[in-house]
């Protein structure tokens, strides 16, 4: 395709490059058929993104999701998200919306996700009970009840089991005793990877979208704004904010968050540059863009303009830092330039000003810069999570079928 096209076709005719490559499902492709995030299911949601624009073929989709569900079901109260039966429910949910289709096979994963979510639930208040640390896969997006939440959001909408989850975040962030400093979603775990090069022997607080305490704000947020609303649900709000504007720092290259915090940090720390002064890559995963992301909704979700206003700026400062976004390199979803795309059409579409909506031709043209780069197969960090991405740039409309919920972008 010439790159004299106009960007659009540019962009649809990469889109459809990506869907031909993973077009027959093969033994072994992208890992456990169950996995959103490197299996079957993942790729299903491509598939039926397109199928659901009028761009792609039910049938392939439909090979694909078969492909999701053959062998054993997995469905322990281990399962999250992107793994097991809550990931081949999201995919076969997207297929499901407005026709008489897998509706049968859904009836039965909900009653599975009900089940395992149950017990999770009641795993996490016996925790509470005893006044112990969570571990961050109890309540995180990617691992934890913040990500069955968001499936169920997706799925249902208001529903009791929704709500209980609600229930269990507002509980979440309330103070394991009277007079801890510390907040309740701080987790007795060690951080890792590059983050664990100060681990200190006390844990940490993690900021993130991904796997810290934006998410559960996120979707407090998100169900706020739909009209689910359960006992102290803006309060939880509210407490989660001002925990991650004690930690806000305003710089140069405009506001930003630490990934994590232990408790030898201190803001003093932040000042004095015993902390990293800048912040890392502009990812969505644990950058600027998921963290504006989740401030944004929790402005709209409180009624909150100031906090609105602020988060898209940070937005704005952060794509105009060429030291964030020089850190981007990978193509993916999670950590790469589709997340950073996908996040930023979605805070511009809700944006009370238009100067968000300017950058996203400059994204898009990132997005295609990257086309050559992607190893994996998968939706967070592989091809199929690029291509969705890449659709949404070509039609610069929302997905048909709201995939994007999985970054609870949406």
């Amino acid at each position: 395709m010439t790159s004299h096209a106009p960007l659009p076709t540019r962009l649809a005719h990469a889109a459809d490059l990506a869907a031909a490559q993973l077009a027959r499902p093969a033994p072994g492709l992208g890992g456990h058929p169950q996995s959103l995030s490197h299996g079957a299911a993942g790729i299903a949601l491509l598939h039926i993104e397109r199928a659901a624009r009028g761009l792609g073929d039910w049938g392939m989709a439909h090979r694909w999701l078969r492909t999701a569900a053959d062998g054993q079901l997995i469905g322990s109260p281990d399962n999250t998200l992107l793994f097991g039966t809550p990931a081949l429910a999201f995919a076969l949910h997207g297929a499901a919306r407005g026709v008489d289709r897998y509706h049968r096979v859904l009836s039965a994963l909900d009653a599975n996700i009900a089940t395992l979510t149950q017990v999770r639930l009641a795993r996490a208040h016996a925790r509470i009970d005893r006044g112990e640390r969570p571990d961050l896969a109890e309540f995180d997006l990617l691992k934890g009840l913040t990500g069955i939440g968001a499936h169920l959001r997706r799925r249902g909408g208001d529903s009791d089991l929704l709500r209980q989850i609600l229930t269990y975040l507002v509980r979440l962030t309330q103070p394991l005793t009277e007079n801890d400093p510390l907040p309740g979603w701080w987790t007795s775990q060690p951080p890792t990877g590059t983050r664990a090069e100060n681990p200190g022997n006390g844990g940490h607080g993690n900021l993130s979208l991904a796997h810290g305490i934006s998410g559960p704000l996120a979707l407090l947020s998100l169900t706020a704004l739909d009209g689910t609303v359960v006992n102290e649900h803006h309060d939880a709000i509210t407490r989660i904010c001002a925990w991650l504007d004690t930690w806000r720092q305003d710089s140069s290259g405009g506001p930003w968050w630490p990934e994590i915090v232990t408790p030898t940090d201190s803001i003093a720390d932040l000042s004095a540059g015993r902390l990293p002064r800048r912040p890392r890559r502009a990812a969505w995963c644990y950058g600027t863009p998921g963290h504006a992301r989740a401030q944004q909704l929790a402005g709209r979700a409180l009624g909150d303009t100031e906090r609105q206003r602020d988060a898209e700026q940070a937005l704005a400062a952060c794509l105009a830092d060429p030291v964030q976004l020089g850190h981007l390199t990978d193509p993916g979803l999670c950590h790469g330039v589709a997340g950073l795309f996908q996040t930023t059409w979605r805070v511009a579409a809700d944006a009370a000003s238009t100067d968000l909506r300017s950058t996203v031709p400059g994204l898009a043209e990132r997005l295609l810069a990257h086309a050559d780069a992607v190893g994996d197969v998968g939706v967070l960090t592989g091809t199929a999570g690029w291509a969705l991405a890449v659709h949404t740039a070509a039609s610069d409309q929302a997905p048909a079928t709201a995939w994007d919920a999985l970054l609870l972008l949406s």
